[in-house]
């Protein structure tokens, strides 16, 4: 097998305090840049939009590409990372993701502006499986892994609030390029710490499935698409109905390739674990809750009592606060107390919990009493959920598939982020009833509890899912793989 230079961080059973820390550094830096970059934007388009003359057809689009290629590309990075490095493929993706920050600082219009942040995405598929793969090879499993996932979770979820905000101060201060010039530098600064603080590339002599990958790449950007402009399009457009047509097409096509195929880009079979099924189910409902919550509190704040659209945000900030809180300091311990599955479940009730609570809002409403409770215990049933999905969703998964592991459970977040958010605005849509204040507020409560209901029936899912084994022997992990 053909390596880097460097050394490995794996070759002891535990690493070094030093250089473990470094590492976690780095990856947990990219998380932040690839997460924050999802938001950090946002306070930018108006800017943008009146720098460029755009409509909001249009505009919408310098969202919507990052998202389009980061969930479509997510699988095959997973496999790239397993099969060619996955220090290698990360400093590829951070590589990416910067050289492509630095053409949309530059861009001299909105086309250029466009494909610069399809090409983010795609740089942000590249290094976010990788990066976890590259988590659970630094850290052995027990104490110091179950920290590492805790720390990475925190991360993770003040990225978004953070690039929320920092998108708001730098677009208001310098201007809306000052946005990518920043992830520009950040970038730099990983690549440069990368080398020598990640465990050494090792290239497997396996396949990378292109055809396998094709069909789902192609297929997953083709349900984001379709889901994304039936929004502005209404679901009987020509383009909506063809995009999800072919993409149904194209996963069936990939699930009959895999199950034939020789090597094939995910191992089916991983998804016999409990634990498996267990955190990808976790990540499509937390990620519907949560963006569920994000896409319809502002709505309420800022239409209805009159807020401002940085007191919106700043409302959601005890989510995020929480989620670091209970992650970071806690929920590696419980996690090696009490193993993955009770956190699961007390993470989901939790969130369950927190936006079935939101029904108590009115149109004169407080916010600190009707509100705040709601999003602080989503922040809390994140906090604990998202470590042990993490861990859930590689503890059952050979080593040399974590990075396709990883991607899954992301792929499944993003679904839940788009097809589960535009469920919940059908679904309030739906029960509204009427255009006016009351009754559009009666589509959020409806919203909320079929979001709450959907967490409930996901936690008898998980408890009564069968048998899992957080850390089996390495020839049963194969052979479950295998099947």
């Amino acid at each position: 097998m053909k390596t880097d230079s460097a050394p490995s961080a794996v070759d002891t059973a535990t690493a070094p305090t030093a250089s473990g820390r470094l590492a976690l550094v780095v990856i947990t830096g990219a998380l932040a840049l690839d997460v924050g970059n999802l938001n950090i934007i946002n306070a930018a388009l108006p800017a943008i939009g009146s720098h460029f003359g755009l409509a909001a057809d249009t505009l919408q689009w310098v969202m919507t590409s990052y998202a389009l290629t980061f969930a479509g590309f997510l699988l095959l990075s997973g496999r790239m990372a397993d099969v060619l490095g996955r220090r290698k493929v990360f400093m590829v993706g951070v590589g990416l993701f910067s050289v492509a920050a630095l053409g949309a600082a530059v861009a001299p219009d909105a086309a250029v502006l466009i494909i610069a942040r399809a090409l983010q995405g795609i740089g942000a598929a590249l290094s976010g499986p990788a990066a976890l793969a590259l988590l659970s090879e630094v850290f052995p499993p027990g104490p110091q892994r179950n920290r590492a996932f805790g720390i990475y979770a925190a991360v993770g979820s003040t990225s978004a609030s953070a690039g929320l905000v920092l998108g708001g101060v730098l677009t208001q201060l310098l201007t809306w390029r000052s946005v990518f010039v920043v992830a520009v530098l950040f970038g730099v600064l990983l690549l440069l710490a990368a080398k020598s603080a990640l465990p050494a590339s090792v290239r497997r002599p396996h396949s990378l499935d292109l055809p396998g990958a094709g069909a789902v790449t192609v297929g997953l950007v083709l349900v984001v698409f379709g889901v994304s402009r039936s929004q502005q399009v209404g679901w009987t457009s020509p383009s909506v109905v063809a995009s999800l047509a072919v993409a149904v097409v194209l996963l069936v096509a990939f699930v009959v390739w895999e199950r034939r195929v020789k090597e094939p880009l995910v191992l089916l079979g991983i998804f016999r674990a409990a634990s498996v099924r267990a955190a990808t189910l976790t990540a499509l409902l937390s990620y519907t809750t949560a963006i569920g919550l994000l896409f319809f509190a502002p709505l309420y704040l800022q239409n209805m009592l009159g807020w401002s659209p940085l007191e919106s945000a700043l409302a959601i900030l005890p989510l995020s606060c929480a989620v670091f809180v209970v992650s970071n300091y806690f929920t590696g311990g419980l996690l090696s107390r009490f193993g993955q599955r009770p956190l699961l479940i007390a993470g989901l009730a939790l969130i369950a919990l927190g936006i079935g609570s939101c029904v108590t809002t009115s149109l004169t409403g407080d916010y600190w009493w009707q509100m705040m409770p709601g999003v602080t215990a989503i922040g809390l049933g994140m906090g604990l959920s998202f470590p042990a999905m993490t861990a859930a969703g590689l503890a059952e998964v050979p080593q040399e598939q974590h990075g396709v592991a990883g991607a899954i459970n992301v792929v499944a977040q993003q679904i839940g982020a788009s097809v589960g958010l535009v469920f919940l605005v059908l679904v309030a849509s739906a029960a509204s009833g009427s255009a006016d204040n009351p009754g559009k507020l009666n589509g959020y409560h409806n919203a909320y509890l079929v979001a709450a209901a959907l967490c409930v029936v996901g936690i008898v899912i998980i408890a009564f899912g069968g048998k899992w084994n957080s850390h089996p022997e390495p020839e049963q992990v194969s052979a479950r793989a295998g099947a």
